[in-house]
């Protein structure tokens, strides 16, 4: 059987400023909408699903990420997750210049959690807490100097 990882999909708190924070870091918009109705409640397994949704594409094409804002049923905040925790971890992206994409990160309010890691001279990696306490992982990879 074939099989291709279609997207990864983040219910966060405010979609707008989310959606402006990945952009800022390279992602393109592809689609943007509001579903509910009969197959959104079978889809997702709520009754009376209502999201606005946004698909963001990776500039290479490859990598997706579908972002959506409950509007029905409320959303429900929890504590963000720790890099321990079981359960949806990170999402991770390769970046040309890890301090150019920590600027724009931090132009949002989003800074390392603990600082920039070098691994064996291979990658420079960083964890921070994106909009709605997502974390990203950012990763330099040093050889393509």
């Amino acid at each position: 059987m074939a099989i291709t990882l279609e997207n990864v999909g983040i219910a966060v708190r405010d979609l707008d400023e989310t959606v402006a924070f990945f952009t800022d870091l390279g992602l393109t918009v592809v689609g943007q909408d509001t579903v509910s109705g009969d197959w959104a409640d079978t889809a997702v397994g709520l009754d009376g699903n209502h999201a606005r949704i946004a698909m963001l594409q990776t500039p290479d094409g490859h990598g997706r990420l579908e972002l959506f804002e409950y509007i029905h049923p409320d959303a429900i905040e929890t504590e963000p997750t720790l890099p321990n925790e079981i359960g949806m971890h990170r999402v991770a992206f390769q970046v040309d210049d890890i301090d150019a994409a920590l600027a724009i990160a931090a132009r949002h309010g989003c800074v390392p959690l603990r600082g920039v890691a070098n691994y064996q001279d291979v990658y420079k990696l960083s964890y921070l807490r994106g909009p709605s306490g997502i974390i990203v992982m950012l990763a330099q990879d040093l050889r393509k100097r």
